[in-house]
């Protein structure tokens, strides 16, 4: 699956997902109460997925995963913080806790248990490695660029496995032509057959946007075949993403979604970053695009019995910060994303190429 970025640039460097150059740590959705039933701990792990270490703990306190509160899944090859809930009765076998990939960094009350998805979203920490003479320049520029901008909201290669093709035994899956017992696999790779099609479809409307910079609209009409007139007041533009009429957006970070009815305005909008487009997800239950933007929408929405949702398809990246180290050619950056949003995204964005 070949993914399309904005700029035509390349950059070289080395990246290694491992915990000493990859962290990542969530942002609360809330702050905690301090007082309640249930026991919140910011956690630190490594070298394990969030299933591993829940049932680590799960297992050292007697309780049943399910019963363990997390707000989201986090990366095997990273050093992540995280937080979990569990019920305040068991702070005392917390005590005898050990383990060497584990820590336990804090803990606080709180009146609920963490829920899937309760998140603002999650800071990033990356080292790049190898960044020697111009590259750290081009860099910059490349950031400064995604300051201004975004990145386009890709579901990244972990979606997909590590060869990148699950989505075809998902693919299998909705279609009957495979049986699995195993409910979660399952669910996983129909999920990840999900993800590919909103990723097919990110990649026409980034190829469209693409073509927008250099074509007119009524070129670009014919190049993509369609209908004479969909494309108008999309070039004037301000964003490169740019938006069509029928297109479904959201309030951005978080918020309501509505339909795009006066181009111009939203595309105003859309710039000063108070909303963004959304892609589907496909599925039952949730809403359609309409006009030039379902033209693009349709090729990939296919009926299956799942839930469907919308995603945003343009995220902003906040709280940059960069640290060149010249004599170790190490290239140290921070920022934030929103939840559900992969840091992928900026790193390919930044090497400018295709990410598999």
């Amino acid at each position: 699956m070949k993914l399309i970025y904005p700029l035509n640039v390349k950059n070289e460097f080395v990246f290694n997902s491992s915990a000493r150059d990859f962290t990542v740590e969530e942002i609360p959705l809330y702050e905690f109460t301090g007082e309640g039933e249930h026991l919140v701990l910011k956690v630190r792990k490594k070298e394990m997925t969030t299933w591993e270490m829940l049932d680590a703990i799960s297992n050292h306190i007697g309780l049943r995963r399910r019963d363990i509160g997390y707000a989201g899944l986090k990366d095997k090859y990273a050093m992540t913080i995280q937080y979990i809930s569990l019920p305040a009765k068991l702070e005392e076998k917390l005590g005898t806790f050990s383990h060497e990939n584990i820590k336990i960094l804090e803990t606080t009350r709180h009146n609920n248990k963490i829920r899937v998805g309760h998140l603002k979203g999650n800071r990033f920490n990356i080292r790049l490695k190898k960044v020697l003479g111009v590259q750290k320049d081009k860099l910059d520029s490349v950031l400064k660029w995604i300051k201004a901008n975004g990145v386009p909201n890709y579901f990244g290669h972990q979606r997909f496995g590590n060869n990148g093709d699950n989505w075809i035994d998902g693919k299998k899956l909705i279609e009957g032509t495979l049986k699995m017992r195993d409910r979660k696999t399952r669910e996983f790779l129909m999920g990840s057959y999900q993800s590919y099609l909103y990723n097919q479809w990110l990649c026409k409307r980034m190829e469209l946007s693409l073509l927008l910079e250099k074509f007119s609209e009524e070129e670009t009409e014919q190049v993509l075949k369609l209908p004479k007139g969909s494309l108008k007041g999309t070039k004037e533009q301000p964003n490169f993403f740019k938006l069509l009429e029928g297109d479904l957006m959201m309030h951005y970070p978080y918020g309501r979604l509505f339909e795009v009815e006066a181009l111009a305005k939203e595309a105003e909008r859309f710039e000063t970053k108070d909303i963004a487009p959304t892609g589907l997800i496909p599925g039952n239950k949730t809403k359609r695009a309409a006009g030039a933007a379902r033209l693009f929408e349709a090729q990939f929405d296919e009926e299956m019995k799942l839930h469907g949702a919308r995603r945003y398809a343009w995220i902003q990246v906040t709280e940059i910060k960069k640290n060149y180290i010249e004599e170790k050619a190490h290239y140290e950056l921070s920022f934030t994303l929103p939840k559900g949003s992969y840091a992928t995204n900026v790193l390919d964005v930044l090497r400018g190429e295709n990410a598999f």
